[in-house]
């Protein structure tokens, strides 16, 4: 705070004394993809590169065998010269503390560096490592990483040549140098300094982002001098608290300009702000901030929908002063931009004439229906010049003492807008106005104010991903708002026919369906790694896998037996069928009893069914399931123990295993806290199942259904196992066979991995071995198993997964 002296100016402000850029966010992040690109490219193509490196190779052997032992060793002390004339001439400036730093970094990137070399050389990682130094018959590489390399970059990186031409020249020069003398004399490899220079750069400008950098930002007294430059004198200028859903990238003060005049809004009504300003600061190492986020936007998102922000600081002014000036011509009540001014090489300035009044989101209580129709009025002056906000949170929305409405930042929407965009904006109001005044004053605004055929084109843009993220968060605590807003606006208009559009590029389905193939090629090809495919299906009996496939068929249509049988509705079966194949596709990416249930709920709102009944119905049908699956593991294991010679023991893993399940049971119930969680978890669930279920038990056919389906999907199940042991030569007592597979699918359902994974094969080959298979035998059987009842239906659970998104059934 610097005290006010006559002619002086006032000032009040907190610089930061380091700051994190979030471009070096941005930057680390690159790198990072550069190293995985890197890693994957010298995997894909390492018959290539392992020829390029046989090229350089050849090339290198012409030179004389001395030139070849001396060059290298000339080469690192010249890199090494360098830096330190770089370190010297930082501290002969007294730069203490930003040459430590730089050092500290360096020697950490070499340690990271020396660690993650010896890692490469564990037979875990040597795929990868051979894939690095191009490993080939005569190689004499030995390190996948320099160290010297990786800690030299991150130390450059730490300094920032940014201004230094000639050192960044003279620097980029010796790396070079460096390089090639080091590939021609066979000590490391292309790909191998190309990832060490990537990593170094990441591990700079990560350390460089988390301990931050020097400040150079001008301070608000600079920005007043900027200002008066302009012809905006300034007598007091004082940093205000960014709000939380500001503008990225932003400083904000509040200036006090002396001026004897009121300011005037756009549209003429006098201001209570007198000789104020509110100053907003685009500082260029902040140009970067949600660069990441927008990004992620662009793609997701239609280029209409995405609000696409130019990273570009001066882009970005240039911009929001467009906006500015399109929004006064259109006499839309907003700020009047007074001063575009810049500061120095680092920041740009736009000063706006300040207003008195309160936000929307600091009313309380909630606006009039006067001042609703003077906050639509406003936003249709700006649509009738085609000019959108796209900005129009609560906090954008500032009441004055007389009842008017102005828009505030009016810099993040459209010029010259179509009616998409247009449409979009009047979406976004209609949400924010809804979470503040509620749907039934908001829709008996908008009848008020639009035309039907208006409101029913933004009925199907009233979607959660168009929105502002702060809308966004506030419909995610208040889940009822955007569908009874969408209701009341559909049946206000019921002629019109609500058109669905399309807003994204890509839908997350089709995202997680990309993930699901590569995950499944993954897990398919470690699969087959740990057993031969070739030669358990030589070796099988092809009749029996044909039963055994036919029996795993059986079970989706247990499946859907099993759903329709709790379910008051009717469904149809085959589509009920299709959605139980899908989920065998589903189950990819999520454990076992998560991703089909999720599934079944979808599928079952799309059928009309609300979505309490939905959750319990499913809820039944799982809570059923499991009863029947523990019966019968009690009635198998008693009639296996009575009829068999020998008895099942389990592996010495699985008694570690259910102590360990027994021991978080006991701490659940002996702690409050775990008490009190399992009944916020379990209560609702009963509350759902239990009505649900006593209902079901009054209709005995369907009763009957659900039942029937859940018997045929344990014992499909069962004889499948069953014949795949048969396949090979073998027999095992049935009731051995069912304690095998309720065991394994039991610990598959606690284990959390996709499609029970690990736990269940686990189970399965050590309850046959304890039955009196042979160990290759066994693992031959569950091999088989698993190809049958999960492999060979992922990818017919695909296509019947597309089938049901085209029709719209999930």
């Amino acid at each position: 705070m610097t005290p006010s002296q006559p002619g002086e100016i006032e000032v009040t402000d907190q610089l930061e004394r380091r700051i994190r850029k979030p471009v070096d966010l941005l930057r680390c992040t690159l790198s990072c993809i550069e190293i995985v690109a890197l890693v994957l490219a010298g995997i894909a193509a390492s018959a290539t590169t392992t020829g390029v490196e046989t090229d350089i190779v050849g090339a290198s052997r012409r030179l004389p065998h001395a030139l070849l032992d001396v060059a290298p060793k000339v080469a690192l002390v010249g890199l090494f010269i360098l830096p330190v004339a770089l370190g010297l001439q930082l501290l002969l400036r007294r730069q203490l503390r930003r040459v430590a730093e730089a050092v500290a970094t360096g020697v950490l990137a070499a340690a990271v560096a020396s660690v993650a070399d010896d890692l490469l050389r564990n037979a875990a990682a040597s795929r990868l490592y051979d894939a690095i130094i191009m490993s080939r018959p005569g190689a004499s590489h030995v390190a996948a990483l320099d160290p010297y390399l990786v800690g030299l970059v991150a130390y450059l990186t730490m300094i920032s040549l940014v201004g230094r031409q000639s050192w960044r020249n003279a620097l980029w020069v010796a790396v070079g140098v460096y390089s090639v003398v080091h590939v021609a004399a066979l000590n490391t490899t292309v790909l191998s300094l190309l990832i060490a220079l990537a990593a170094g750069r990441a591990i700079g400008l990560a350390v460089r982002y988390g301990a931050g950098s020097a400040s150079q930002r001008p301070g608000a007294r600079d920005i007043a001098a900027a200002l008066a430059a302009a012809g905006v004198r300034v007598t007091a200028i004082r940093r205000v608290r960014q709000p939380r859903t500001g503008v990225a990238g932003s400083r904000r003060y509040t200036a006090t300009t002396g001026e004897a005049t009121t300011g005037e809004a756009t549209t003429g009504e006098a201001t209570t702000g007198e000789g104020s300003l509110d100053v907003v600061v685009y500082d260029r190492d902040q140009q970067a901030a949600g660069a990441i986020y927008r990004v992620y936007r662009s793609v997701r998102l239609l280029g209409q929908v995405s609000r696409n922000a130019p990273l570009s600081v001066d882009h970005e002014v240039e911009r929001r002063a467009l906006l500015s000036y399109a929004a006064e011509d259109a006499g839309a009540p907003t700020p009047r931009l007074r001063a575009l001014v810049r500061v120095g090489p680092e920041a740009s300035v736009l000063a706006y004439t300040h207003h008195a009044g309160t936000t929307l989101a600091n009313r309380n209580p909630g606006c009039s229906d006067a001042e609703l129709s003077h906050i639509w009025d406003a936003v249709s002056r700006l649509h009738a010049h085609r000019v959108t906000h796209r900005a129009l949170t609560a906090d954008r929305i500032l009441l004055t003492g007389d009842g008017q409405a102005i828009l505030l930042d009016p810099g993040d929407g459209d010029v010259g807008a179509t009616d998409l965009q247009i449409r979009l904006d009047v979406s976004q109001l209609l949400a924010e106005l809804a979470l503040y005044v509620g749907p039934e004053r908001t829709v008996d605004l908008a009848l008020a104010k639009a035309s039907a055929d208006e409101l029913v084109a933004v009925v199907p843009l009233l979607q959660p991903v168009v929105l502002a993220r702060s809308t966004r968060r506030a419909l995610r605590r208040r889940r009822d708002v955007l569908p009874a807003l969408r209701k009341l606006l559909s049946a206000a208009v019921p002629d019109g026919a609500v058109v669905p559009v399309r807003l994204e590029r890509i839908r997350l389905r089709t995202l997680l369906t990309m993930v699901a193939s590569v995950v499944a090629a993954y897990l398919l090809a470690g699969e087959l790694e740990r057993a031969s495919l070739a030669s358990v299906l030589r070796s099988a009996d092809w009749r029996w896998s044909i039963v055994g496939l036919a029996l795993s068929a059986t079970t989706y249509a247990g499946a859907a037996l099993s759903l329709s049988g709790f379910v008051a509705a009717r469904l149809s079966f085959l589509r009920t069928l299709f959605v139980q194949v899908a989920g065998s596709f589903v189950t990819l990416v999520t454990p076992a009893a998560v991703g089909g249930a999720a599934l079944n709920v979808r599928y079952l709102q799309r059928k009309k069914v609300p979505p309490p009944v939905a959750a319990a119905s499913v809820g039944v049908a799982q809570v059923v399931a499991f009863v029947l699956h523990i019966c019968l593991l009690v009635v198998f294991a008693a009639i296996a123990g009575t009829t068999a010679k020998t008895s099942i023991r389990p592996p010495r893993w699985a008694y570690f295993v259910l102590a360990g399940l027994v021991v978080v049971v006991l701490a659940v119930f002996a702690l409050p806290a775990g008490r009190r969680l399992l009944r916020a978890r379990v209560s609702p669930t009963l509350g759902q199942v239990l009505p649900r279920l006593l209902e079901v038990a009054q209709q005995p056919r369907k009763l009957a259904e659900g039942l029937g389906g859940t018997l045929m999907l344990t014992a499909s199940y069962i004889l499948c196992l069953a014949a795949c042991v048969a396949a090979f030569g073998r027999s095992v007592p049935i009731a051995s066979i069912a304690v095998v597979y309720l065991t394994g699918s039991a610990i598959g359902s606690v284990v959390p991995t996709p499609g029970g994974l690990g736990g269940v094969e686990a189970a399965l080959t050590a309850g046959l071995t304890a039955a009196g298979l042979p160990g290759a035998v066994a693992v031959s059987s569950v091999l088989l198993f698993r190809l049958l009842t999960f492999w060979f239906p992922v990818p017919v659970g695909w296509v019947a997964l597309s089938y049901l998104e085209r029709k719209h059934d999930l």
